[in-house]
């Protein structure tokens, strides 16, 4: 017996399995420490360092904080943190891309010239120097990778409104006396903004990673702080002797960079069609 639409269903899993895991990941963003069984800074010396077990199913580190629950509340900080990387960086890159690419000349020139500027040096080494200059934090490592990431953005934003400010309809409401902020905001970025949309989704795993760096070498959040970067940081020492330490923290990078780029695939298909 086929049923009506399965065959069609089934074809689409991996869209349908991508969306559930974006749901998910989003449910354990906002309520990670309500699922946790314990209190992520909790200290109980007398379990520490337990491996994976039906009391702590991803062991315990050396202070005995139960890494289950820690791996949840690292959710709340890693992500979100990805999350107002990216939108700062959209902003300012999208602000001075359109900018350049709308006006042209001296200034497009310009402001060309400082993203040259920036896209001139390793986005992690020029990470490093930011965040190194400002102090290691997670607010200055979110600030220095939202200055290495908004020139991409700038670029592809330029491209766009330099593609789409020859189109008939710009001429038009130029025509109809509209001026230049008029026809930038209400025609020019709203038809330029699929593939910056799509460009941020996949940045967004990227983002992550290098946030995690940061905090690895101690350049972004510091302990006790439950970030999955500063969490492979302490557990490095154990490597040999806890492997659990630093697999789950690992893990729950990897799986969501998996998610993020998933995403932006799927975003990217379904506005190419």
């Amino acid at each position: 017996v086929r049923l009506p639409g399965l065959a069609r269903l089934r074809g689409r899993w991996r869209q349908i399995g991508t969306l559930l895991a974006v749901a998910l990941l989003l449910l354990l963003t906002l309520f990670g420490p309500v699922i946790g069984p314990y209190a992520p800074d909790a200290v109980d010396v007398s379990q520490r360092m337990q491996p994976p077990s039906s009391a702590h199913i991803m062991g315990t580190d050396p202070l005995g904080r139960d890494l289950f629950s820690r791996v949840l509340a690292g959710a709340r900080v890693s992500l979100p943190a990805v999350l107002v990387i990216v939108v700062s960086a959209v902003t300012v890159g999208v602000v001075l891309g359109a900018i350049a690419g709308y006006l042209g000349g001296i200034v497009d020139d310009t402001i060309m010239r400082l993203t040259d500027i920036f896209l001139a040096f390793p986005a992690l080494v020029l990470a490093l120097a930011i965040a190194g200059a400002l102090g290691p934090a997670l607010t200055t490592a979110m600030l220095a990778v939202s200055v290495v990431w908004w020139p991409w953005y700038a670029r592809l934003t330029r491209g766009q409104v330099i593609a789409r400010k020859q189109e008939l309809y710009v001429e038009a409401a130029r025509a109809a006396g509209c001026t230049d902020r008029v026809i930038l905001q209400r025609h020019v970025l709203p038809n330029s903004w699929t593939p910056i949309v799509v460009q941020s989704t996949l940045d967004m795993g990227a983002a992550l990673i290098t946030t995690a760096s940061l905090g690895y070498i101690g350049m972004g959040a510091q302990p006790p702080s439950a970030e999955w970067g500063a969490m492979l940081s302490q557990a490095r020492d154990y490597f040999l002797n806890a492997w659990w330490l630093t697999f789950f923290p690992g893990l729950a990078i990897f799986l969501s960079v998996l998610i993020f780029t998933a995403a932006g695939e799927l975003l990217r298909e379904a506005t190419t069609r």
